[in-house]
């Protein structure tokens, strides 16, 4: 989400200013109707947004029963500041997926596993928010899951690309200025969460056989 995302708060604004000349003020309805849209359109940050994420906790319960309807459950994460659409995990509904299934491919899989962890032990470790990793650390990381081969070109580029995707579902964010810094976001836990943690060792030994099984 970029700023030109947030346009519709903006005519808004300008509503607010204008009260006095006899413009119509934004209804509650307004609000409702601008948080919907844009968390049909993809993931809300308090961040990016912050008039945006105001309106959405104003209006949470309505929200959540209007996407209910459609089949959709609202994630709302008020700590880490995400909020987010996903399908209603009732096996037994009959209505069709509004929001698709995006299968990942092995190496994008091991990259957001990895991020993971990372993340968890940055938490640990320090009080600071934003995790920060050069695309030298990225590799050093995964290097580890990776076989030996002579080919190293294809190794970054295999990385590369695994970095290029995992950035495009959202999971990091390149630093303005930079070519190879990345912030972890943290929208990552609501995806690999705790239970899946808990059954990593496991997981990262699939990997590894798997990986194996490629040379």
């Amino acid at each position: 989400m970029n700023l030109d995302d947030a346009l519709p708060f903006e005519m808004d604004a300008d509503a607010v200013a204008g009260a006095d000349q006899g413009a119509i003020a934004p209804t509650a309805s307004d609000a409702l109707s601008l948080v919907l849209t844009h968390l049909l359109r993809g993931v809300v940050y308090r961040e990016a947004d912050p008039k945006l994420w105001q309106a959405l906790g104003e209006n949470i319960a309505t929200a959540r029963d209007y996407v209910a309807v459609l089949g959709l459950e609202l994630f709302h994460d008020d700590i880490e500041g995400y909020a987010f659409l996903r399908s209603n995990q009732d096996e037994d509904s009959k209505l069709p997926r509004l929001v698709a299934r995006r299968p990942l491919t092995f190496h994008v899989s091991l990259l957001l596993a990895l991020l993971r962890v990372r993340l968890a032990e940055f938490d640990q470790q320090t009080s600071e928010s934003r995790l920060v990793m050069s695309r030298e650390q990225i590799a050093e990381m995964v290097s580890v899951f990776m076989p030996e081969t002579s080919n190293e070109v294809r190794l970054f580029d295999q990385l590369n690309t695994s970095i290029k995707k995992v950035a495009e579902l959202g999971f990091l964010r390149k630093l303005r200025g930079t070519d190879d810094h990345y912030e972890v976001q943290r929208i990552i836990k609501a995806f690999v969460d705790a239970q899946w943690l808990g059954e990593l060792d496991a997981r990262l030994a699939d990997y590894r056989t798997a990986l194996e099984g490629t040379k």
